[in-house]
């Protein structure tokens, strides 16, 4: 027996609408790609906020990025026996098979697993200290750099602060996976932090050089 119903009638509508124009339009395309194999040029790791459209910020096709999205766009730290396999296997897959040149955090303004992460550090979100709650174990990763953010009073600067934070702890994170700092010491594989304001359609760039980020 099973629960899964057949898909509502706008979404089908919407997929025989693709199949008719872009599909129809690129159609050697998509052969290619399916006889060929993916040759992705960047692994991006975004958040799976709705808002977050990685493909149109940056005008990308079909085949260009290697997307994993989850909550934050959070990266955990190398750990074999750990419990965070899903974005730990599709960074190796990404780095080790495909032999991606770039890998790209991506955050955003107004993230819910972020304020999640500051409710909780603030004693606010008992639900998400609960051992069941998925959300506050995965949110346990960035919760060790809230203390770089603590004395911010103001709410939104300290949210987008927190943010900023989440991609640069997934960044120290991925170069404690021994495949991503070996390609990374021998030039393959370069890493890059952004954020991204929803709102205002905003892109940064962290620049370690300066220490911050800085509006593209």
């Amino acid at each position: 027996m099973t629960i899964a119903q057949p898909l509502p009638s706008y979404l089908v509508q919407r997929y025989h609408g693709w199949k008719a124009t872009a599909y129809q339009e690129n159609k050697t395309w998509y052969r290619r790609l399916a006889s060929e194999g993916q040759r992705p040029r960047a692994m991006v790791i975004s958040c799976c906020d709705s808002r977050v459209h990685v493909t149109s910020i940056f005008g990308a096709d079909q085949g260009e990025f290697f997307i994993h999205r989850n909550i934050a766009n959070l990266v955990p730290p190398y750990e074999p026996d750990g419990d965070h396999h899903g974005t730990s296997a599709a960074v190796e897959y990404a780095v080790t098979v495909l032999k991606v040149a770039h890998l790209i955090v991506l955050g955003h303004s107004q993230c819910g697993g972020v304020q999640g992460c500051i409710d909780m550090c603030k004693g606010k979100a008992p639900e998400l200290e609960a051992k069941e709650s998925f959300v506050g174990r995965w949110m346990d990763i960035l919760r060790p750099k809230f203390d770089s953010v603590a004395d911010i009073e103001d709410a939104t600067q300290q949210a987008r602060s927190f943010e900023h934070q989440a991609v640069l702890a997934s960044l120290d994170n991925l170069m404690t996976f021994p495949f991503v700092a070996d390609a990374v010491a021998d030039g393959s594989l370069t890493l890059h932090g952004l954020w991204t304001d929803i709102g205002e359609g905003g892109l940064e760039y962290y620049d370690p050089d300066a220490g911050r980020f800085i509006a593209v």
